[in-house]
């Protein structure tokens, strides 16, 4: 089991200037204030990184200050997937993963693989590489689901296939791979509205993009694993409203919204997506 999987994982997002460019200033607050609020471990150039918007020379340089920043405080999760097997491979091997704790893969998007080529295409992901490897399930975005007979498959032939980030709203699946995993894989929630009942059904924490922003919620997943359920569920409730509000015109555009209204760095996205409108902006100060 990689221990420094379990808690709050924070799937960082990437501030831009005015001109379009990365805003490393913006980028050193946010990594600072993780650091600062509990976060267990940081997930590198994940969607919520806007990652397909990047060149390759804007990754590297994003990669480079969030590890000068950190400073080896906080352990670190890289995201390395895409619907191009072979291309993955090919950036597993030529990228210095000295530095991270494991590779966060997410499942092919857009060629809508079968369950068998799912399984076929981490297993050569996994063949390749002696990091950990977590998978990334993330229906509403690939448009295709890792059955959780896939995912048991994987995590049993496969030693470094260590965890799932499992962002799917059905409760059901996240329990048929709890009670059905191998002792050391590890399933992590996706959602950060369903971390808290996953992780007190026997997962082990959460990949979360409202826990880069509030304290309170690596809190709550601190109490979940503690088995202090009514305190964690005061938390939850308390949250709720604003977990829902910054996904109401989509991610990372609500997250950005809510750091740019704790002064760490400004809501520009990058095209297509758009940023905040001002009426969620405001809507999500006010619950702040």
């Amino acid at each position: 089991m990689n221990k420094n999987l379990i808690g709050t994982g924070v799937a960082l997002i990437t501030p831009f200037s005015e001109n379009g460019d990365i805003d490393l200033n913006g980028l050193t607050n946010l990594v600072n204030h993780t650091v600062n609020i509990g976060v267990d471990y940081l997930v590198l150039m994940g969607t919520t990184a806007e990652s397909v918007t990047l060149t390759k020379e804007e990754k590297e340089k994003a990669i480079k200050h969030i590890k000068e920043i950190n400073k080896n405080c906080l352990p670190m999760v890289l995201g390395i997937g895409g619907n191009n097997t072979h291309a993955i491979i090919e950036q597993i091997q030529n990228t210095d993963l000295s530095d991270f704790t494991a590779i966060l893969s997410v499942s092919p998007y857009y060629n809508r693989p079968t369950q068998e080529g799912i399984y076929q295409h981490f297993k050569a992901i996994a063949e390749s590489t002696d990091k950990d490897i977590i998978l990334y399930n993330v229906p509403g975005r690939t448009g295709g689901n890792i059955e959780p007979q896939t995912t048991l498959r994987l995590a049993n032939d496969f030693k470094n296939i260590v965890a799932i980030k499992e962002a799917t709203s059905n409760y059901s699946q996240s329990t048929t791979l709890l009670q059905a995993k191998p002792k050391d894989f590890m399933v992590l929630s996706g959602d950060d509205e369903y971390a808290l009942p996953i992780t007190l059904a026997g997962g082990l924490g959460v990949i979360s993009v409202i826990g880069q922003g509030v304290e309170e919620y690596s809190t709550m997943i601190q109490l979940a694993l503690n088995k202090e359920v009514e305190k964690a569920y005061e938390i939850q409730y308390k949250l709720l409203p604003l977990i829902r509000a910054i996904y109401k015109e989509g991610n990372p555009a609500g997250i950005k919204a809510l750091l740019e209204n704790m002064n760490i760095c400004n809501r520009r996205t990058r095209l297509p997506l758009v940023q905040a409108s001002e009426a969620l902006t405001k809507e999500i100060s006010n619950y702040l």
